[in-house]
């Protein structure tokens, strides 16, 4: 085996993305230009007009063969700035494509031209049928979310102007419906047929109500697949069942290997203020009954992400990790603009530090530790902004999440759960 370049990742060799809005992308996490409506982390707004392209084009386009040609020559690629600078967690996706195909690295020095161009075809598949979601997580978006898609175009909160909004023009909505049932669907039923599936990472929207996910995983293991297969979940978990069928009983026990990351920000009252939709003790039943079945226990873990209300909950969440006997996935909301004020990084540098100081001391799980160990590194909203657009910002976001406290029944908000922290409850109020 070569000595691999410390930047090289496996992804662009054997894995795929489609966002619910079909844009194509290197993987879930990679930053690069938008092909027609912006996503949360791309670096350029697309122009709004809807140019798909299938696999077939993008696999082997002018900018995966660059980004192969790059990572070959040892070159640290921005798109993966995610990964380099460990924005999301310190547990980055690029090591994770190694584990998982590393016995794969010499074939992709055969098979790849000196143009970028590769023979190799995608193995690993996280497609995302549509943005369909019964939960309104204010870590998300319309996206992500038909929820919270119909709760924007009900209370007239779509700035239609904005280009990236295009997608949810009726003409365009249309023809991304038809691009997605005949285009995608192909392009994936074809490689289930083909035996081409080694690993899929279904998350959504919510994938477990995706017909999609049903009826793909159901064929994977009527053709004797299942075997060979490893499958990766991110899911809401308010449901593990569809027609009849059980996600545990009736699918994962006849694959490979699998993976349940069960999304939870919060415990109680404030986990189901982060994620509105969320009824905590049906989660909890739920999760107990994947306990029951996994036979490893790196196959039911909680996927908490880190907001400025779960500061609150850090040691509850561990709480109940010990309780349960599982693995925490930790990591922190995405943050690249400065009115999320849903960010931990929204607070001035000495109220986080010294919130992160108190958790630091009493984190008892490696991963937290470590994410709280390095938001305190990471530059927060006002070191990144002057001051006039740290005070917008906060002002702006504030707006935003009272407006959303009014339409959503909700027992709590947020300047509730703030009281706990005095210092940062007084710095929440003082924000106009």
């Amino acid at each position: 085996m070569t000595t691999k370049p410390k930047t090289l990742c496996m992804a662009p060799w054997v894995h795929t993305y489609l966002s619910p809005q079909t844009e194509r992308r290197m993987c879930c996490a990679s930053r690069e230009p938008a092909q027609n409506f912006q996503q949360y982390i791309d670096t350029q707004s697309g122009t709004g007009e809807y140019i798909p392209i299938t696999l077939e084009e993008h696999w082997n386009g002018d900018h995966m063969r660059d980004v192969r040609q790059r990572m070959m020559a040892g070159e640290s690629v921005p798109e993966c700035d995610v990964c380099n600078n460990k924005l999301l967690n310190t547990d980055v996706y690029r090591d994770y494509f190694w584990q998982l195909f590393k016995h794969r690295y010499d074939e992709i020095w055969a098979s790849t031209d000196s143009d970028g161009r590769t023979t190799m075809q995608p193995v690993s598949w996280d497609y995302r049928f549509s943005n369909l979601c019964n939960f309104k997580c204010r870590t998300c978006g319309d996206m992500l979310s038909s929820s919270w898609e119909s709760e924007q175009r009900q209370y007239q909160m779509v700035n239609w102007s904005n280009p990236k909004n295009n997608w949810m023009k009726s003409d365009i909505r249309q023809q991304i419906t038809e691009f997605q049932d005949t285009q995608i669907e192909q392009e994936f039923a074809q490689a289930v047929e083909e035996h081409r599936v080694e690993e899929i990472y279904w998350a959504g929207g919510e994938p477990l109500m995706y017909e999609q996910h049903w009826r793909y995983m159901k064929r994977i293991i009527e053709l004797g697949d299942g075997k060979r297969v490893y499958a990766r979940y991110n899911s809401n978990l308010s449901r593990i069942s569809n027609g009849g069928v059980n996600l545990f009983d009736d699918i994962l026990v006849h694959l490979r290997d699998w993976q349940m990351c069960a999304s939870l920000d919060g415990t109680g009252s404030t986990g189901e203020y982060i994620r509105t939709g969320l009824d905590y003790q049906k989660w909890l039943k739920n999760f107990r009954y994947g306990l029951t079945v996994q036979t490893n226990p790196r196959q039911m873990r909680v996927d908490f992400t880190l907001t400025l209300p779960g500061m609150t909950e850090v040691l509850r969440i561990e709480e109940l990790c010990h309780e349960l006997h599982v693995a925490l996935l930790a990591k922190v909301i995405f943050s690249f603009s400065s009115d999320i004020v849903m960010s931990p990084l929204a607070l001035p540098r000495r109220l986080l530090d010294s919130w992160l100081d108190d958790l630091i001391k009493q984190s008892s799980i490696p991963t937290m530790r470590r994410l709280l160990e390095e938001l305190k590194t990471r530059p927060c909203f006002e070191e990144q902004y002057t001051a006039e657009e740290y005070r917008a910002g906060l002002a702006s976001g504030k707006q935003r999440m009272l407006k959303l406290e009014s339409i959503r029944a909700c027992d709590t908000s947020l300047d509730k759960i703030l009281k706990e922290r005095p210092e940062v409850h007084e710095w929440w109020q003082s924000i106009d």
